[in-house]
């Protein structure tokens, strides 16, 4: 007896209508909290490089506050990359544990894709860099810079250029962002931590502790976990681990299940409520104080001609590109999975391309791996923002290539023809579906053969005047 057939897996399918509902909950914040993200850049590169502001931009960056006795008298640039920075990568922990315990990557299979896509797309742009230091003799330090997408600065170029990606591609990049993050948050702290004073760190993980405990028994209320945050954080940073570590720690140990009786799970309620203050302050205040760098002829042509900064283009550009595109055709081959049918691998190329934009957290990378350069430290930066251009604007030509079919997709993803709020793509199995769907039809057709009857019965009515020239009668001799 021959073995039942099966139908092979898809690539890219169509979500879920839960994950697709929140898949658009999330992208919508992040789009706007990219456009914030392009407007601070902006500023930032307005206010540092006009002439009679450049000396207040340095002076409000380099500002000190904060209690010296606790270590916490850092500069307004410190602050915004290892205070508020915390708070996005809060969010990225709790997105993380959503993933891992009911989204994409709980599913070892459909995981796959998007953690090989993530691996190929840090490895390759890493070994690019690495290539082209050696090559020209200069320092491997920054291998780490162009490994990082910045999820808010792509979702605001598609908003940008206003491409319909169908939602199937906004959550593969939507997904391959947070495990990006997750690798990103790994290499800051194994390879960026220098010296560790042990006392607070076992004082950062003890608070860890009391609020997972705090967690598990139920105890509610912004203001038991707030002061607790902070407290973790000080005392993470003054252990020597980058601060924003415990902002992902404490974002993976929120529930992200829900429970009998709950609409919503706790990870997500919090998640709602942060979210908007993370893409909407701490990352656009962070961009303010860290994209502000000197803007000219001179320094962009310097950002080609030094083999720290090339790296860090071509590793942007072409690394991201060739790993994540090179990384799910080979996931897909290997497992013998098809792409879906409304796609093709030039669409996996096109959003390989826009994960190229290395923004917040390769400004971070790039001002820790040169910690003591403020020149090279400068000039990597400059290295971030041209490389994330070209990959916005390649990324740009490619999806306009394909707009018109990717607007076909979206209004057929959005059809609702029942008006039952849910998209008509989900009912297709559903036998009470076709019946409404029937009526409908049923509905209209009477009120066309209403509207039919009335204009033959006026039509008719014209003919039949008295005197009028349809009666033979009435023929002149």
């Amino acid at each position: 007896m021959a073995a039942p057939r099966t139908t092979p897996r898809k690539v890219l399918g169509r979500l879920s209508l839960p994950e697709r509902t929140f898949v658009a909950d999330a992208l919508r914040t992040e789009t706007v909290g990219g456009v914030l993200l392009l407007l601070a850049t902006v500023a930032a590169l307005v206010w540092a490089n006009v002439p009679a502001l450049r000396d207040s931009y340095q002076s409000v960056s380099d500002f000190h506050l904060g209690p010296k006795a606790l270590g916490l008298d850092l500069s307004v640039a410190h602050w915004a990359a290892d205070g508020l920075l915390a708070i996005f990568f809060f969010v990225a922990g709790i997105e993380l544990k959503r993933e891992l315990v009911a989204g994409d990557l709980r599913d070892p299979r459909a995981a796959a894709l998007p953690v090989v896509a993530a691996l190929c797309g840090m490895a390759v742009p890493a070994l690019v860099y690495t290539l082209t230091s050696l090559t020209g003799g200069g320092s491997t330090d920054g291998w780490a810079v162009p490994t990082a997408t910045d999820i808010a600065f792509a979702l605001a170029v598609l908003a940008v250029i206003g491409t319909s990606l169908p939602s199937a591609l906004r959550a593969f990049l939507l997904t391959l962002a947070v495990v990006d993050d997750l690798f990103a948050i790994l290499i800051i702290a194994v390879f960026f931590t220098n010296t560790l004073d042990f006392a607070a760190l076992g004082g950062a993980v003890a608070g860890l502790v009391v609020f997972h405990l705090l967690l598990r028994a139920g105890v509610r209320g912004w203001y038991v976990y707030v002061p607790l945050g902070v407290v973790i954080w000080a005392l993470m940073y003054n252990s020597g681990v980058h601060a924003t570590i415990a902002g992902v720690a404490m974002g993976l140990m929120l529930r992200c299940t829900t429970r009998e009786g709950e609409e919503h799970s706790p990870g997500e309620r919090v998640e709602h409520l942060v979210r908007p203050l993370s893409a909407g302050l701490a990352v656009p205040m962070f961009a303010l104080f860290s994209a502000g760098v000197a803007v000219s002829g001179g320094a962009l042509a310097a950002v080609f001609g030094h083999p720290e900064t090339l790296g860090v283009v071509l590793g942007l550009v072409v690394g991201k590109t060739i790993g994540i595109f090179g990384g799910t055709w080979l996931t897909a081959r290997f497992t013998r999975a098809s792409l879906s049918d409304d796609l093709a691998w030039a669409d996996v190329f096109a959003v390989a391309s826009l994960a190229g934009i290395g923004f917040t957290v390769s400004l971070l990378i790039g001002e820790l791996a040169f910690a003591g350069d403020v020149a090279l430290t400068d000039e990597v930066k400059a290295a971030v923002l041209t490389g994330s251009v070209i990959a916005a604007t390649f990324a740009t030509v490619l999806l306009k290539l394909r707009n018109a079919k990717y607007r076909r997709l979206w209004e057929a993803e959005e059809r609702d023809e029942d008006l039952d709020g849910i998209p008509d793509v989900y009912e297709e199995d559903d036998p009470a579906y076709h019946l409404r769907m029937a009526a409908i039809h049923e509905a209209k057709a009477a009120e066309h053969r209403r509207i039919a009857e009335e204009k033959a019965a006026e039509r008719n009515g014209l003919a039949e005047v008295p005197g009028g020239a349809g009666e033979e009668g009435d023929r002149p001799a």
